[in-house]
């Protein structure tokens, strides 16, 4: 009896082992499936999504979750997740996309103007920006839980329904704050009119835009830094034409700054949302105009710093990096505001040796130049982030990895001996090197990151930098750990001198090299650098950049703006 007493309780036992372990099985393998399945069908819906997007005349987005209280357009019903359109605004739930996109409009790019010459209002009505207030009643609209309130999407006016009839000159348009910014639709109409495509003719037409005229061009890398290229495209289509904004993934600069010849000659600016090395791209794309014989229609180029660096956005006024503290409006008003300087770029030209049949390498440079170990951290940096781009989505995540890079060459010390195995030459005349690790060659005050190379500590007089005067500044540093004691001013670089033409050559081994923070690792070489164009850039002056609220009773001999004065002229100047 005791017998079959354990044995009934043994299998009543593993019976419930085994209902535990079914229901344990099925709580895991259920969620999974129907996460797998939820997936599938998302990313069903997202590629019929692209399909449908590509093929509509509205700036299409999907969204699975919208920011604010949002309400559909076609409907009228709250909306959590839908679709919304970045040029015109226009919001739209899943069923009602389709019947939006064939009853809503979205802003003409190319349209003729009204009847009396004037441009009519395009309204909108819903989802009005928030903190926005009536023209007619000056009270903040969209504060009602409902679809309601118009809004132009031109010029940006607002209007509550019930003040829509006392609104004043209600069917002209003034395109608003921005107006001097924005290229009108009627415009790019009357060019494509015209039988004889002259600057003269384009002058004409801009004339009849107002005075001050001077359009932008917005040109982003959605790669950039903190990967904010794209939420920005967006806001400028919305306060722009969005011909004028274009997205560097899809369109190169040379093809986008071809619109640049369908405006008034000298007239047009472009700003630059991305890094150094996107503004180099689009500089680049400006000297090919040059070869075109463009040169009356080069615009003047300004920066919204999205990178890691931003050496150059710091030079000019622009910042050490962007990240949304200021509205995009702020954003044209600083380019409004800007003056126009001239900014040299210089050729590097890099002869290997032993190749004599092959072409030198030949690259532009904006910032600087250099061998040694910041080239180094560079190119560790750049070999990383070829292998896994989404890890190194974060400008803190980049300088973080920089830092580990630069800390791992303080004990290794690979570029060690440097002055044993390379030649300088500043404007033909030998410079004996000390015991080095590494030579820059700067073109811009900032260097690094936000730090003033050849300034150092400001506490020895070192003569004045400028953009335009057709010098460089050649300075040594002796490794990792000396370039953050001079990043953080605890040490001054050793000051080479200042030259017209810089020549290196290295005579032995393999050494990493950069310019303008692409690096790369070169043989034994003459590297030759030498003057090419200047380029014209905007200086912002309204607001201070880094380090500038400690140093603004510096003395005279510190100058970080473009607009010191002159140095004096001869070879290799100023040697120190």
């Amino acid at each position: 009896m005791c017998r079959e007493g354990d044995e009934a309780q043994d299998d009543c036992g593993s019976r419930e082992e085994w209902t535990l372990l079914f229901w344990t099985s099925l709580a895991i393998i259920v969620p999974v499936i129907i996460t797998l399945w939820c997936s599938a069908q998302r990313s069903k819906r997202k590629t019929h999504m692209k399909d449908f997007f590509r093929k509509s005349k509205h700036g299409w987005h999907y969204t699975d979750l919208f920011n604010k209280p949002t309400y559909c357009c076609v409907c009228s019903q709250h909306i959590l997740q839908g679709a919304f359109c970045d040029c015109c605004g226009v919001c739209a739930d899943e069923l009602c996309l389709r019947r939006a996109d064939r009853s809503l409009f979205c802003k003409e790019i190319v349209a003729p103007s009204g009847r009396d010459g004037a441009m009519e209002h395009r309204w909108v009505r819903g989802n009005v920006p928030l903190a926005s207030y009536c023209a007619v009643c000056k009270q903040q609209c969209g504060t009602q839980p409902k679809l309601c309130d118009f809004r132009c999407v031109w010029c940006q006016t607002t209007v509550h329904d019930d003040c829509m009839d006392s609104l004043a000159d209600a069917d002209v348009c003034d395109l608003g704050e921005f107006h001097s910014l924005i290229i009108p639709p009627h415009y790019l109409y009357r060019v494509n009119k015209l039988r004889r495509r002259h600057p003269d003719e384009y002058s004409k037409l801009g004339s009849s835009c107002g005075s001050g005229w001077t359009p932008v061009l917005v040109l982003a890398n959605t790669r950039s830094g903190n990967n904010m290229g794209e939420a920005l495209l967006g806001e400028f289509r919305t306060l722009l034409n969005p011909v004028q904004v274009f997205d560097l993934s899809e369109l190169t600069p040379s093809k986008a700054l071809q619109l640049c010849t369908l405006l008034p000659p000298g007239s047009v600016r472009v700003l630059v949302c991305g890094g150094d090395g996107t503004v180099g791209w689009v500089l680049d794309a400006i000297d090919t105009m040059k070869l075109k014989g463009q040169d009356q229609f080069i615009p003047r180029v300004t920066i919204l710093p999205l990178g890691t660096g931003n050496d150059l956005s710091n030079t000019l006024g622009w910042g050490a990096g962007y990240a949304g503290e200021i509205p995009v409006e702020q954003v044209l008003r600083n380019v409004l505001d800007a003056e126009v300087v001239k900014m040299d770029r210089w050729k590097v030209q890099v002869a290997s040796k032993g190749l004599y049949f092959r072409k030198p390498k030949v690259l532009s440079m904006n910032n600087y130049f250099s061998v040694g170990p910041d080239a180094l951290m560079a190119l560790n940096f750049h070999t990383h982030r070829e292998k896994t781009p989404s890890f190194f989505s974060s400008r803190i995540i980049n300088k973080a990895v920089y830092f580990l890079y630069g800390t791992k060459d303080c004990l290794v010390q690979e570029c060690k001996d440097l002055d044993k195995r390379i030649e300088l030459e500043l404007d033909g005349e030998r410079v004996v090197l000390p015991s080095l690790e590494g030579i820059i060659v700067c073109n811009i005050g900032y260097w690094g990151g936000g730090c003033r190379l050849w300034e150092g500590m400001g506490d020895e007089p070192c003569p004045p930098t400028r953009l335009d005067d057709g010098l460089l500044e050649v300075v040594g540093v002796f490794g990792s750990f000396h370039c953050a004691q001079i990043q953080v001013k605890l040490a001054n670089p050793v000051r080479l001198g200042q030259a017209h033409t810089v020549r290196l050559v290295l005579k032995s081994s393999k050494m990493p090299m950069q310019v303008d923070g692409e690096p790369w690792a070169q043989g034994p070489c003459t590297i030759t650098i030498t003057h090419k164009t200047q380029a014209l850039m905007l200086y912002h002056s309204a607001e201070q950049t880094d380090d500038d609220d400690d140093e603004s009773s510096a003395s005279e001999t510190e100058s970080p703006t473009p607009h010191d004065s002159p140095r004096p002229p001869g070879p290799a100047s100023a040697r120190a």
